[in-house]
């Protein structure tokens, strides 16, 4: 998560190494917005899990009011539009990225069933059901850290080990890099057909529909890399994330994110509109 000004930058905390297959990433935020307003949260290739400190998350999908809620526990799997995170202008807690093995291995169930949802651990782990209270009562980040990472070392001993069949794990690997649908599936020797049904058994997702998060994905990850050197220029974002033109950029991320690539990083680099800048038009 992002904003404005932070008391504490977003850290990511290296896991033991036995959770590393199943947790792409782990980040403690403690995030000063400045004023109440709402954070967009955008698709990604994998699931999280949000834990927040002080107060409860309030989330809902962008566009369906009946989902929004205010939960001490958030798990939601992939997904090709944005969450809305309204906030009263400080957000304080740790955020996970799953991979789909993860989903298994640490939450006891196929990330297919939490594909498109946002559940409270409680309706998808009992198991894991008392780690936000556990995370309440301690006194700092690292401890809070630790008893994190020990709820999932003993969720993981619990499931046991989870990982996908090796050419799955190779066809998303590829997928994710832009490869084209057709050609991931002959390298994996494969029908188009097959592998679309086992990409869907992993993650929930089409393979194409897959790919299409994977190159948002990207094209944030592009885009937050120009705007940390003070312009973002949207012609070169397209061609670096694999989109046709800068046009196809701004359309998809108008569907993806609910806002053109120049919104959101107006939203969450706000210094760019003072001595850089943003090239081309979306």
């Amino acid at each position: 998560m992002s904003g404005r000004a932070t008391t504490q930058p977003p850290r990511l905390w290296r896991l033991a190494e036995a959770l590393r297959p199943y947790v792409a990433a782990l980040h403690v935020y403690d995030v000063d917005l400045g004023a109440p307003g709402v954070h967009r949260g955008l698709p990604s290739t994998t699931l999280t899990l949000v834990l927040p400190v002080g107060e409860p998350l309030d989330v809902g999908w962008a566009g369906d009011r009946t989902t929004r809620g205010a939960r001490w526990s958030t798990v939601s799997g992939l997904h090709s539009g944005p969450a809305e995170i309204h906030h009263g202008g400080h957000q304080r807690g740790l955020q996970l990225a799953l991979t789909p093995a993860g989903a298994r291995a640490l939450l006891g169930v196929p990330a297919p069933e939490l594909s498109r949802e946002l559940l409270e651990l409680d309706e998808v782990a009992p198991g894991l059901a008392d780690l936000p209270d556990w995370l309440a009562a301690t006194t700092s980040p690292t401890a809070g850290l630790r008893v994190v990472e020990g709820a999932l070392l003993a969720a993981l001993a619990r499931h046991g080990e989870a990982a996908p069949r090796r050419e799955v794990e190779w066809a998303l690997a590829r997928l994710t890099r832009g490869a084209r649908v057709q050609d991931v599936a002959a390298e994996v020797g494969y029908s188009r057909r097959r592998l679309g049904t086992l990409v869907r058994e992993e993650c929930g997702l089409a393979p194409k529909e897959y790919q299409r998060i994977a190159r948002f994905e990207r094209s944030r990850d592009v885009l937050a890399r120009h705007a940390a050197r003070g312009r973002a220029d949207l012609a070169g974002v397209a061609s670096d994330a694999g989109y046709a033109d800068q046009s196809h950029l701004t359309r998809e991320w108008t569907a993806m994110a609910g806002c053109t690539p120049t919104t959101w990083l107006r939203e969450e680099f706000p210094f760019l509109q003072d001595g850089g800048g943003v090239g081309g038009r979306g």
